[in-house]
Order: C-alpha cells, then sequence, then structure tokens
C-alpha cells in the first residue's frame, strides 16, 4: 500500500527514484528475455539463474521503496476526493487475481512451461486470464498512483503497472517461442484482457476450477489490507471509518 505522502521525507530526489525504478523494471525485462536468460542459466544453471533474479528484484525493490520514501513531493494532479475512490473499486478484484494467481498453477507462470503439453492447459483462472497476478498487481498499481497524485507516485507505481502490463506481453511472447506449436491452442483458447475469451465464445469460465475459496481469500486479503491500511501506509483508506 502507498506511503502517507504528507509524512515523507524530502532528503531525495525524484532523479534517484527514477534510476532505481528503472534498474527495477528494466533488470526484470532484460534477465527474462530469452537471449540473456539463455545465457545465463548456461553459465549459472536454472537454479542459480533463479536465484540471481530474485536477489537483483530483492535489492532494486528495496531501493525503491526507500527511494521513494525520501523523494520530494511534488503534485502531479490535485488531490480530489474523488480520486480516493479509485482504490476502492479496483483493490477488490486486484486481491481476487492476485490471490487466485499465486494459488492456481497457469502456463504462465513461472517453470508453467510444461502445463502445455497436459490435457487441459487452459482450466480455472486461466479461463478469465492467462496472467492474473500481474492484473492484481497492476490494478493495485494503478489505484495507488491515482490515489496519490504526486511525481513520486506516479513514478513508483506507473512504473510497476509498466511491469505487469508489459510483463504479460513479454511473457506471451516468451511463451510463443518456446512453446512452438504447444502455445497456439492456449492462445486461442484464452486470452490476457479479463473475460475477453469467454466474450468472444472461445472457452467459457471455469468457474469450479477457480473455486469458491480462492474468490473468498481474495475479499478477505483486501479487508485486511483496508483495515491494516493505517498501519503499512500511515493513512486510513476511510477516515472515519476505518481505523
Amino acid at each position: 500500500m502507498a506511503p502517507d505522502g504528507d509524512n515523507r521525507r524530502m532528503s531525495g530526489t525524484i532523479g534517484t527514484l527514477v534510476l532505481a525504478m528503472a534498474c527495477f523494471v528494466g533488470g526484470h525485462f532484460a534477465l527474462s528475455s530469452l537471449k540473456l536468460r539463455g545465457i545465463l542459466i548456461k553459465a549459472l544453471g536454472l537454479s542459480g539463474f533463479r536465484a540471481a533474479y530474485a536477489f537483483m528484484s530483492l535489492v532494486t525493490l528495496i531501493w525503491a521503496i526507500d527511494a521513494y520514501g525520501k523523494a520530494a513531493i511534488v503534485e502531479a494532479w490535485p488531490a480530489e476526493s474523488w480520486l480516493q475512490l479509485v482504490p476502492l473499486l479496483l483493490m477488490p478484484p486486484a486481491c481476487i487475481l492476485a490471490i487466485t494467481g499465486l494459488t492456481s498453477r497457469t502456463v504462465t507462470m513461472v517453470g508453467g512451461e510444461g502445463m502445455a503439453r497436459e490435457p487441459d492447459p487452459v482450466s480455472g483462472i486461466v479461463t478469465v486470464t492467462r496472467h492474473p497476478f500481474l492484473w492484481g498487481a497492476g490494478l493495485w498499481a494503478i489505484a495507488h498512483m491515482a490515489a496519490n497524485g504526486d511525481l513520486a507516485s506516479l513514478i513508483l507505481f506507473g512504473g510497476m503497472a509498466l511491469l505487469s502490463f508489459g510483463g504479460m506481453a513479454h511473457i506471451d511472447h516468451r511463451r510463443r517461442e518456446t512453446l512452438g506449436a504447444d502455445w497456439g491452442p492456449i492462445a486461442l483458447s484464452s486470452s490476457a484482457i479479463p473475460f475477453l475469451a469467454a466474450l468472444q465464445g472461445r472457452h467459457g469460465i471455469d468457474w469450479r476450477g477457480i473455486g469458491w475459496a480462492r474468490l473468498t481469500g481474495g475479499i478477505a486479503v483486501y479487508v485486511a489490507l483496508a483495515f491494516a491500511h493505517p498501519w503499512i501506509a500511515g493513512v486510513a483508506i476511510l477516515p472515519g471509518l476505518l481505523p
């Protein structure tokens, strides 16, 4: 959740935040590119590559969060009260998609390539979108970018949104290149955009495969985050209603 802009220190610069986010977002795209990924896996092995990838992600994320906390507050757009409704509308589906994505096997997840040869690779949440977790992360980023309205938040959460939505196209490209003919049926019967394949009549929604437990879990996470927001970010989501 977004830190409270009013309490943010102003000892850092926007430039530091830009550099940190460039390293965080650019590092993800660079290390996951087919050519560089292949070179690194050959040199480090698959486990070594995944460890290096995780280390890069963690270090640059910590750097970006620290730079965000120290960046000067520069208004990007007025903090209108109606903008606070954006997180209230986007965060419930964001939590549902994120939790469902984290608890489901999908062909687009890390190590999910083997699912392409299974009898029914398009099932569960994949019948809604091939990228449930990235959609959850992207909606979270958009919600917090809109509600904060300052330049540092635009850079941090905008970078997160770029990584999320750009990552969907990036992953689809990698799967198309690595899976070859096995990717065709998956791409035809699923969609990156939520519910598009179902609306186009290409595949029905597998509600049983998604499961009520995941949907309920996503809502429970949203409620928990809403109540914990003052302690996580230093600002109440609904002043006067939530602590």
